[in-house]
């Protein structure tokens, strides 16, 4: 393990490789799991102030969904997270012309409209993270889905890129520049 400041990162983040491949996931993590994406309440006020410049990117039945049951709803277990099109697919998802499931949200943001890219735990996905029960530590863990993610580690292999340098912008977004330098140090020195 790697310990930064407070943060505790797996040696998975830094040994396993991992590309996303979406020709053969087609978005699957946006619409497998117990509940919709794990909002920060930063977010929450994101998705209030921005919803007019996502809304025309969501399908119907998103909008529907979110229009009945808000755009965010509480969960036991995760808390704040995105609503769920049946209990899957999250509702601002949208399946694009060849089948991808497309996030609403980064599309306004790729389009310029919104600074607001998306969720940070979809950022973040495959890593997840967790606050320890003391609240002073912080658990970063590789977790990618076994059957899912496949394709996206067998290309992270083939092409050599390690987890944390895939997902090296929503890093630097959840902890900042100097905390990515810090971690790609130890994991070249690791690797020495």
């Amino acid at each position: 393990m790697i310990v930064i400041d407070n943060v505790i990162v797996s040696d998975e983040v830094v040994d396993e490789k991992f590309v996303c491949d979406l020709s053969h996931c087609k978005g699957g993590c946006c619409v497998d799991g117990d509940a919709g994406a794990p909002l920060l309440d930063e977010e929450l006020t994101a998705l209030n102030e921005y919803f007019e410049a996502i809304k025309p990117y969501l399908d119907r039945e998103g909008l529907m969904v979110i229009e009945d049951h808000g755009r965010y709803v509480y969960d036991k277990s995760f808390g704040w997270v995105t609503p769920t099109i049946q209990h899957k697919m999250c509702a601002y998802g949208y399946v694009d012309p060849s089948g991808i499931v497309k996030c609403s949200i980064e599309q306004a943001h790729n389009d310029g409209l919104i600074p607001f890219k998306k969720p940070l735990s979809c950022h973040l996905f495959p890593i997840r993270t967790k606050t320890s029960k003391d609240q002073r530590h912080e658990y970063v863990n590789y977790e990618p889905r076994e059957d899912l993610c496949k394709a996206a580690c067998s290309l992270g292999k083939r092409l050599k890129v390690p987890v944390y340098v895939f997902l090296r912008e929503a890093l630097i977004r959840k902890y900042g520049e100097e905390f990515y330098e810090v971690l790609d140090k130890i994991a070249k020195e690791y690797k020495a």
